[in-house]
């Protein structure tokens, strides 16, 4: 039965419909009398038609009605049919009393109900009485909320001798509606959040949090990358503080950021957020309570927020599993789609067992949406508990694997989204969304990293002393000069250190499988990134000193035009000006440079005419290196320095302060020296400059 030949609204089903009327009377007239009595003595029922006081039963006046259809020469314009005397016969009439009804229950994107049926008012009437039913005649529709499907069932299987063939919603979708209507409703818990946090939020962050709570604290929160999801999952975190302490799951390189993004908006003492990470030099500038993961003794996972890196869970996973954590934030939860990986099968159960588990994930299914299946298992493990009823009806088609494809990808989109997922657009919500964004994400050293640095500075400090206790102006000019050579090979040796720690971060980009910029300054560096993107089968374009002129504007189109180029590994200096890869909205440093017109001109390769999105610029800082005294002098000049360039022409690509360049570093270096003299950088009691 094809539901889509009636294209009809309403009222014009309703002009069709007395139409049919009045054609049942004439043919009926025209009948010999003795046919016409006895056809009226079978089929006598309340109600005239046009006036000529012969009764129909209403089953008639629909079968005559459901053969009128607008390939017979129905007039959509005159509401008339052009049937004419080529009407059915009475045995064809018959034929239509007893013909099968069909119709169907299927989830629409809108997170309804529909059920689509040729026209039948029998069918109609019944969906008036479903509970909050209404019609969509632009999609020839009925809807209905999820609520509302039990009552929906219960009408038509109550639709006596309708001969009905009801198509209705696979299983898996019925449970998972089933599983999502029993939810508690947590939305009233939303006046518990702080104001300092409330008040920062923008409009379609709030809708998340209130998303989250109303779907009783169990969601994927897919939001695209830079729009806020750690902001709102602690939003909604603080909404259950009675369910706290709170577990949070991360990638390595993310677990010093969520420690500094938990202390400055949750405004906890810093003693209260425990993070299992090696002990190394610069990864506690916080002073959060860091607990190594290799201790042979035993661990207290006792702070209010635990943050646990996901490659830590196989190791902890007793520990965790004894513990009692009722919340548990998962972030970049597709590190969850690999079924066989011992994360995996380490973190489901910690998740399952929760009260409440917010996953965080810019990129919840990837290409794939077997890759979905352990992150809704882990949400709702009563609903998505066979993998291959799942991969049957979602993942069929791959040549590669038996789940590897996609099928009914309309209605696995329409489910989630209906039942426990919320995803925006940055395009979505690009009015809501400043033009530029920065932040910080701090990385974790390794003491063998941390070496020379920590070797450098401690040389700097005996030159220091000497420089207090010159004799001459010449010898102090000689020890000023030897204080300079020292930072510059600490800002080497910082880059050097650094490696690791950005390549650990990057692999979170590579999973985002999205397009970004990434700038550095020291070659070792920029070789290291390109490398790993290689080995990583990542499609890059690279960009420095070395890179002929005349090549240079053909990796520009490149990456601009080819979806399978994702990177852009960039020089500061050499690629900081004169170039557009608009086609990146997410900037990132692995380095800083001395000059804050570098770095402002850097960020703006994606940040200028012709950029549709917000742009979001991350900063890769790692404590006790040269990064603690470049930032915390240039910082307050970015903002400033972008000010100023934001109301020139971006096409015009202004060069700030290039002239002044070496004046710049020279002023930088000054402050170095000064802020080191002031403060010695191995000193514990130091505060971090950007808190």
């Amino acid at each position: 039965m094809d539901f889509d030949d009636w294209e009809l609204s309403v009222e014009e089903l309703d002009k069709l419909e007395r139409d049919a009327l009045r054609q049942i009377a004439e043919r009926n007239a025209s009948s010999s009398s003795a046919t016409t009595s006895s056809c009226l003595q079978s089929s006598r029922l309340q109600g005239d038609v046009n006036g000529s006081g012969v009764s129909y039963k209403r089953e008639d006046v629909l079968s005559a009605a459901s053969i009128i259809r607008p390939s017979s020469g129905y007039d959509k314009g005159s509401g008339k049919s052009s049937v004419g005397n080529s009407g059915p016969h009475n045995d064809n009439h018959l034929k239509q009393l007893t013909e099968k009804r069909y119709a169907k229950f299927f989830l629409h994107a809108s997170g309804n109900i529909a059920a689509k049926f040729s026209y039948d008012q029998i069918l109609v009437e019944a969906c008036r009485k479903i509970p909050k039913a209404s019609w969509s005649a632009k999609e020839r529709l009925w809807m209905f909320p999820l609520s509302s499907l039990s009552e929906a069932e219960k009408v038509f299987h109550e639709i006596a001798g309708s001969n009905l063939e009801l198509e209705n919603l696979d299983p898996l979708v019925q449970r998972a509606i089933a599983a999502a209507s029993v939810m508690p409703d947590l939305r009233d818990h939303y006046e518990f959040i702080p104001n300092s946090i409330e008040t920062k939020l923008l409009p379609f962050q709030r809708e998340g949090v209130k998303f989250a709570l109303q779907h009783g604290g169990r969601i994927l929160l897919a939001d695209e990358m830079g729009l806020g999801k750690t902001l709102q999952a602690i939003a909604v975190v603080s909404c259950v503080r009675e369910s706290w302490p709170v577990l949070v799951l991360a990638p390595s390189a993310l677990r010093l950021h969520w420690a500094s993004m938990i202390q400055q908006w949750m405004n906890i003492p810093s003693s209260e957020i425990l993070v299992v990470l090696s002990k190394s030099s610069g990864s506690n500038k916080g002073g959060f309570k860091i607990v190594p993961p290799n201790t042979k003794k035993s661990i207290h996972l006792d702070g209010v927020f635990n943050i646990v890196s996901y490659d830590t869970v196989p190791k902890l996973q007793d520990l965790l599993m004894a513990s009692t954590f009722k919340v548990v934030i998962a972030d970049e939860s597709h590190y969850l789609k690999n079924a066989q990986a011992k994360r995996t099968s380490a973190s489901l159960p910690l998740l399952q067992k929760a009260q409440y588990v917010i996953l965080l994930s810019g990129t919840p299914a990837l290409s794939r949406p077997i890759e979905l299946f352990k992150q809704l298992e882990a949400l709702h493990p009563t609903v998505y508990k066979n993998v291959h009823e799942y991969g049957n009806r979602y993942c069929k088609g791959g040549i590669f694997g038996v789940y590897q494809g996609a099928s009914n990808h309309e209605e696995l989109h329409s489910l989630i989204k209906a039942t426990l997922m919320i995803r925006r657009l940055k395009k979505d919500v690009l009015s809501e969304l400043p033009q530029k964004r920065r932040q910080q994400v701090f990385l974790n050293l390794g003491e063998k990293e941390m070496r020379q640095v920590n070797a450098l500075f401690r040389e700097l400090e005996v030159i220091k002393a000497k420089g207090k206790s010159a004799q001459s102006e010449e010898e102090a000019n000689s020890l000023k000069f030897a204080e300079k050579s020292l930072i510059s090979k600490i800002y080497t040796a910082s880059a050097e250190a650094k490696i690791p720690a950005v390549l650990d971060y990057l692999g979170t980009m590579v999973e985002a499988n999205c397009k970004f910029l990434i700038f550095a300054h020291h070659q070792s560096m920029i070789d290291s990134i390109h490398e790993y993107l290689l080995k990583n089968k990542v499609g890059c374009i690279r960009i420095d000193g070395s890179t002929p002129s005349a090549l240079r504007q053909d990796l520009v189109t490149d990456f601009q035009k080819k979806e399978t180029i994702k990177a852009a590994v960039l020089s500061i200096r050499a690629a900081g000006v004169g170039l557009t890869l608009t086609a990146a909205s997410t900037v990132i440093f692995a380095e800083l440079s001395w000059t804050p017109g570098d770095l402002i001109q850097a960020e703006d390769r994606a940040h200028r005419i012709g950029q549709v999105s917000s742009v979001n610029v991350c900063y890769l800082l790692a404590n006790d290196t040269v990064d603690d005294i470049i930032w915390g002098v240039v910082q307050s000049k970015l903002d400033n320095l972008g000010q100023m360039l934001d109301g020139q022409e971006k096409s015009l690509d202004v060069s700030t302060n290039q002239s002044h360049s070496s004046s710049s570093k020279q002023n930088t270096l000054d402050s170095f020296i000064k802020r080191c003299n002031n403060s010695p950088p191995q000193d514990p009691s130091k505060k971090h400059c950007l808190q």
